[in-house]
């Protein structure tokens, strides 16, 4: 592929289309030629917003031919990440059902691609920090070897990006045909030779002006559980990682937001512990971030991102907390195409 070429790219795992943004923000004049996801809810989100080119597909399903006739030159791919999460603790990694269609890409789709060199010049694979120690990772890296790809690995966050989130990924970039990529062999920590480490914005210019009061954190979960709730206000520069289960679930899915300022946080829980009354709490004004300020977080194109009707806002966390941080990825991409 050389500097003349257009990008050509193919979407795996494509969610509501965070790969697709980070593209154009690097290389406007890309063009995604296909996504894949099974997801018909993901499948019907990602269309309302870059069209009719999106496939629901069992991946696992894919064939060699089809995709080598596309002649894309640039794989973009975010497998699931629950086989690998620190998050579940009967991980199975590779014995994981779910990995199964990364797997067949991996393990068949790609070396049958290399026979005829149709295989793409570059490949961005996202998952789940702890990735880097699974057998899938030792797969992955022993088969794009194999075929002729250099290789980087990286734990990224967007904090280092300026955006107050702490969400750390593993990515891993491969190229072949030669790269620019540093021949020491680790998981690196920051993109090589590349400026990071912008100074992180408040909370606050993420939020919404106007904010429905069904977003406010039920008292009966603040009486249960809310001393195990993370809690960041609007001049914080940082929030936990949001999953999938944000609103289902309290420890480890998500902040929620003091908008109370002023008020010190852990004196008026104390006094909530010691009075046994969930309305001492109230001053606080606890709610739970909107689907709106986290497509903001995730650096999605907030403004202009589409949400079809039926799309519950319960299923709009679960699609977010299942994307990429869209700024994160842009930079890898911009990295990786650095040259081409």
């Amino acid at each position: 592929m050389s500097s003349s070429q257009p990008i050509r790219a193919l979407e795996f795992y494509s969610g509501i289309g965070g790969l697709h943004y980070a593209l154009l923000k690097s290389r406007p004049e890309a063009e995604v030629l296909k996504a894949f996801d099974w997801d018909p809810t993901s499948c019907q989100v990602y269309q309302a917003n870059h069209g009719p080119i999106i496939y629901r597909k069992d991946i696992s399903a894919l064939k060699a031919a089809e995709l080598a006739d596309l002649n894309a030159n640039i794989w973009l791919m975010s497998p699931a990440c629950q086989p690998y999460t620190v998050l579940n603790p009967d991980a199975k990694g590779a014995q994981d059902p779910r990995a199964l269609s990364f797997l067949h890409i991996v393990g068949f789709v790609l070396p049958e691609l290399a026979k005829s060199d149709a295989h793409p010049r570059c490949i961005l694979v996202e998952n789940v920090a702890g990735f880097e120690t699974s057998s899938t990772r030792q797969d992955l890296r022993a088969t794009l070897k194999a075929i002729g790809y250099d290789t980087l690995e990286l734990l990224l966050t967007p904090l280092q990006y300026g955006i107050p989130n702490s969400r750390p990924r593993y990515y891993m970039l491969a190229r072949r045909g030669g790269s620019h990529f540093p021949l020491e062999n680790k998981v690196w920590r920051n993109i090589p030779d590349c400026k990071e480490d912008a100074q992180v914005v408040a909370i606050r210019e993420y939020l919404d002006t106007d904010v429905d009061e069904a977003s406010g954190v039920p008292e009966k979960v603040l009486k249960k559980w809310g001393r195990l709730f993370d809690i960041v206000k609007p001049s914080s520069a940082r929030s936990c990682c949001f999953t999938r289960g944000y609103r289902h679930l309290v420890e480890r899915s998500g902040s929620i937001l003091q908008e109370a300022e002023e008020l010190d946080t852990t004196q008026v829980f104390d006094e909530f512990v010691s009075a046994g009354d969930v309305t001492v709490l109230q001053p606080l004004r606890l709610r739970y971030f909107t689907p709106s300020e986290l497509l903001r977080i995730f650096a999605f194109d907030e403004p202009h991102f589409v949400w079809p009707p039926t799309v519950s806002t319960k299923t709009k966390y679960r699609l977010i907390g299942n994307s990429i941080n869209v700024r994160v990825v842009q930079a890898l991409i911009t990295y990786l195409l650095e040259g081409v």
